[in-house]
C-alpha cells in the first residue's frame, strides 16, 4: 500500500502529515505527487474533496525545503492562483499545516480588504503567494510585485476561473512569468476551453484523472422534484423544516440576489439561514463560514462562485434551488456532500424551463436522475410553450362554454384602445350605459359605430 513515506517527500513534511494523522495518500495525491516532484507540468482532474490541494502543496513544499534560499524583495517563488477568497484562505492554511516544520513564508493576496498591508508584506518577498487574479493585477499595477522569480505556477479550480471571466487576467499574468517554470493545473472538471488553455500554457504535461470528469460521487443519492418556480420557496422550507433529516445543507442559487431572496424566505418560515456570495464583505464571509463549520448555522445559501471555497465535512444535503445551465457545475455542486465515506443527498428543484438543463446533466453523467412530482415529459415543449397572456402568430384563442362550444373571443391587447374611439360617448342608450354589453357595460362584438362613420371605414381617427 502506498504511503506518504514511499512518495519521496522530505522528513519534515511527512512528520507534519503524521501529526495530522494522514498516513495514506488519496488517489489524486498518489498519481500527482511523483511527476510534480520530478519537475513535470501536470493537469490534475479530480472531484472536490479528494485532496487536490495537498497534491500540489506537498511537492511544492518539498521543492522549497530542498532550496531554502530567501526570496528577493517584491518577488515570490511559487504563485498559486485561485478564484475565490475562501479557497485562497484554505490553500494558505494547507501550506501552513503541511509546512510547519519547513521554513517557508506564505501570503494571501485577495480583494475585499485594504491593499496596503499586502503591499508591505510583499516588499520583503515571500516563498508562496496565493492570490486571486484581480488583486494580483492590482498589486502589479502598483509596482508591488514582479514575476521574474516565479518557479512554479499553480492554477487551482481553473474551470471556475474561466467561468468567472478571469481568463484575460490569467493570460496577462502568465505572459509576465518566466518561460522556464513548472505549471500545474488542478480542477474538478475539465471543459474543452480549459483543455485548450492548458495546451497553451503547459509543456508536455502529465494528465492525471482519478475519475472521469462526468462521474458523480457514488455515495450521493440524487433526486429531482418537479415544482413550479413560484412554489420553490415553500417546497424548500418544507424540506428543511422536517421533510428531510438535514444535518447541514448547502443550497445553491444562480445569482447573488437570488441567494438573498431565498434566505429571506427561509427566515420568514422560521428557518435560520445565511447567504454566501461575492457582495458580502470579507469579514461577513469569514464569520458566516466559521458559523457553518461549527454548526451554529445549519443552512447556507450560496452561489457557485462563493461555494468554490467551501470545504466543510458533514454536509448531508446539497439542494439545487436553481439548476445550473452548465452540466459540469452540477457535478461539482453535489460533490460537496458524501465526503470521507459518508452518504449524502442531492435534491434538485426543477421548474419547467429547467428541464432541458436536467437532460443535459443526465447526458453528461450517463445516469437518469429520479424525478418525482410528474413524468419526465412534463413541459417537454417548454421552449415553445406560450407565456401567459401571449398569442401564437396566426392563431386566436377562443373562450369555450362547459359543453366545448366556441364562444366570443377573449379580449386581446389593443381592444380597449379601439373601444376608446369606437364607443359613443354621452349618448342615451350607448354601450357604456347598457348592462347587456358585457363586463363593465363594454361589449367586444358588434360594437356601435361612431356617428357618421360608414361601414368599412377605419375604426381609428387619423
Amino acid at each position: 500500500m502506498t504511503s506518504f513515506h514511499t512518495l519521496g517527500l522530505a522528513e519534515p513534511i511527512t512528520r507534519a502529515l503524521a501529526e495530522e494523522r494522514y498516513s495514506t495518500p488519496t488517489p489524486i495525491q498518489s498519481a500527482a505527487i511523483p511527476p510534480v516532484l520530478a519537475g513535470r507540468d501536470l493537469v490534475g482532474i479530480a472531484q472536490t474533496g479528494t485532496g487536490k490541494t495537498a497534491a500540489f502543496a506537498l511537492p511544492i513544499l518539498n521543492r522549497l525545503a530542498a532550496d531554502p534560499s530567501r526570496p528577493e524583495p517584491k518577488t515570490c517563488r511559487v504563485l498559486v492562483l485561485c478564484p475565490t477568497r475562501e479557497l485562497g484562505g484554505q490553500i494558505v492554511d494547507s501550506f501552513h499545516t503541511y509546512g510547519r516544520h519547513v521554513r517557508v513564508s506564505t501570503m494571501l493576496a485577495i480583494g475585499g480588504v485594504p491593499i496596503g498591508k499586502q503591499v508591505r508584506a510583499l516588499a520583503r518577498g515571500v516563498d508562496v503567494l496565493v492570490a486571486t487574479p484581480g488583486r494580483l493585477i492590482d498589486l502589479h499595477n502598483n509596482r508591488a510585485i514582479r514575476f521574474d522569480r516565479v518557479g512554479v505556477l499553480v492554477l487551482d479550480e481553473a474551470d471556475r476561473m474561466l467561468d468567472m471571466g478571469f481568463i484575460h487576467d490569467i493570460r496577462r499574468i502568465v505572459a509576465l512569468l518566466p518561460a522556464n517554470r513548472q505549471t500545474l493545473f488542478f480542477s474538478a472538471t475539465m471543459p474543452p476551453e480549459i483543455t485548450r488553455l492548458a495546451s497553451q500554457m503547459l509543456t508536455d504535461p502529465v494528465t492525471v484523472a482519478v475519475t472521469p470528469s462526468a462521474t458523480t460521487v457514488a455515495m450521493v443519492d440524487q433526486r429531482a422534484i418537479r415544482i413550479d418556480r413560484e412554489g420553490k420557496p415553500a417546497l424548500l422550507a418544507a424540506i428543511l423544516a422536517g421533510g428531510e433529516p438535514v444535518d447541514r445543507a448547502l443550497v445553491f442559487t444562480r445569482t447573488k440576489h437570488g441567494a438573498d431572496r431565498v434566505v429571506r424566505s427561509l427566515v420568514q418560515s422560521g428557518i435560520p439561514a445565511e447567504a454566501m456570495h461575492g457582495n458580502k464583505t470579507q469579514g461577513n464571509r469569514e464569520r458566516t463560514m466559521a458559523a457553518f463549520r461549527s454548526g451554529r448555522i445549519r443552512i447556507l445559501v450560496a452561489t457557485d462562485i462563493a461555494a468554490r471555497g467551501i470545504d466543510v465535512d458533514g454536509i448531508s444535503h446539497v439542494i439545487n434551488y436553481d439548476l445550473p445551465n452548465i452540466p459540469e457545475t452540477y457535478v461539482h455542486r453535489i460533490g460537496r456532500t458524501a465526503r470521507a465515506g459518508a452518504t449524502g443527498f442531492a435534491i434538485s428543484l426543477i421548474s419547467s424551463d429547467e428541464m432541458p438543463f436536467l437532460r443535459a446533466i443526465e447526458r453528461l453523467i450517463r445516469l437518469q436522475v429520479p424525478l418525482t412530482g410528474g413524468d419526465r415529459n412534463w413541459d417537454a415543449v417548454s421552449e415553445t410553450r406560450e407565456r401567459p397572456g401571449r398569442q401564437r402568430s396566426g392563431q386566436h384563442r377562443q373562450a369555450r362554454s362547459a359543453d366545448g362550444a366556441a364562444q366570443k373571443r377573449v379580449p386581446r391587447r389593443g381592444d380597449k384602445r379601439r373601444q376608446k374611439y369606437e364607443q359613443p360617448r354621452g349618448e342615451a342608450g350607448s354601450a357604456r350605459s347598457r348592462p347587456d354589453q358585457g363586463i363593465g357595460g363594454i361589449g367586444f362584438m358588434n360594437k356601435p359605430r361612431r356617428p357618421g362613420m360608414q361601414q368599412g371605414s377605419a375604426s381609428r381617427p387619423r
